[in-house]
C-alpha cells in the first residue's frame, strides 16, 4: 500500500471517504517544491512546480489499490500521479503519491494561490453539490 498526499478538496475526510470508498488514517504534512493555485472557474486547486513554495495538506496511510482507482477517476486526465516525500507535522518525512496537474492543461490555473480556509468557508457545498465526477468513482 502506498501513501497519498492530498492538497485540495480531498483534505476535506468526508470528501475523501466518498471518493476513495473508505475512511482512511491521515495526519497533516506539508509537499515542498510545488505551487498551489486555484483553478480558473473551480473550486479546486492544482500543484505545479515551484522550487521555493511549499503547500500544507494531508498525508492519507495505507491507501489501498482500490481506491487508488477510485482517485484516479475522480482527478481525471487534468492530473498525472507522481511520487513525493512529505515533511510530517511531528518530525520525519514519509514517500506518499500526489496528483500534479500536467503541463498541457496550465492554461487552466488563476494566477491566484488556491487557500482551503476559503473552500470551506465558501466552496466545499457548491463543489460537493456541482461536482458531477463522482459516477465515475464506480468500476
Amino acid at each position: 500500500m502506498k501513501n497519498l498526499f492530498a492538497y485540495g478538496s480531498l483534505m476535506c475526510e468526508d470528501i475523501m471517504i466518498e471518493v476513495a470508498g473508505c475512511r482512511l488514517s491521515h495526519a497533516p504534512g506539508t509537499l515542498t517544491g510545488y505551487r498551489r493555485r486555484s483553478v480558473i472557474g473551480e473550486h479546486y486547486p492544482a500543484i505545479v512546480p515551484g522550487t521555493e513554495n511549499t503547500v500544507e495538506g494531508v498525508v492519507y496511510r495505507d491507501v489501498p489499490d482500490s481506491a487508488f482507482d477510485r482517485l484516479d477517476r475522480f482527478e481525471g486526465e487534468m492530473y498525472d500521479r507522481l511520487p513525493v516525500n512529505i515533511e510530517l507535522k511531528n518530525g520525519g518525512a514519509l514517500p506518499a503519491e500526489t496528483y500534479v496537474l500536467r503541463e498541457a492543461f496550465s492554461d487552466l490555473l488563476d494566477q491566484t494561490d488556491w487557500d482551503f480556509d476559503d473552500f470551506i468557508a465558501r466552496g466545499k457545498a457548491t463543489f460537493q453539490r456541482q461536482y458531477k465526477g463522482y459516477h465515475a468513482l464506480m468500476p
